[in-house]
């Protein structure tokens, strides 16, 4: 069982919303309330990249520069989750999101490797 799990993938059309979530599953015994969290995404034959993090407060947020704007971080520590609020989609954000938790509980990184705890991501296909 992985540590983190993804929900709120799907199919949208450009200009279109969605809403991302990732949960701890109990399987680390970690709720990660102190944990930096972030979001990656990688689509088809491309590195993984950072598109969001935010600290274990929340205060804290770093975005990847192709964001512009568009997508919103958040958390909520009593429910043990993460979101990530995508508006204005594009195409070119068709990738597989995935949730993850850093080892760091302030400092927001953006490389993968700062990372140590996975979800097993959920589908993202913006599309007319």
């Amino acid at each position: 069982q992985v540590p983190l799990v993804e929900s709120g993938g799907g199919l949208v059309q450009p200009g279109g919303s969605l809403t991302l979530s990732c949960t701890a599953s109990g399987a680390s015994g970690n709720t990660f309330r102190d944990n930096t969290m972030g979001w990656f995404r990688q689509a088809p034959g491309r590195e993984r990249e950072f598109v969001a993090g935010l600290n274990w407060s929340g205060i804290w947020t770093l975005y990847g520069d192709f964001v512009e704007g568009r997508f919103t971080i958040s958390r909520d520590n009593e429910k043990n989750m993460v979101f990530l609020q995508m508006n204005s989609l594009k195409p070119e954000d068709t990738a597989l999101y995935f949730c993850a938790a850093s080892y760091y509980s302030d400092h927001v990184p953006q490389r993968r490797n700062e990372y140590t705890y996975w979800g097993q991501g959920t589908q993202v296909t913006v599309t007319s």
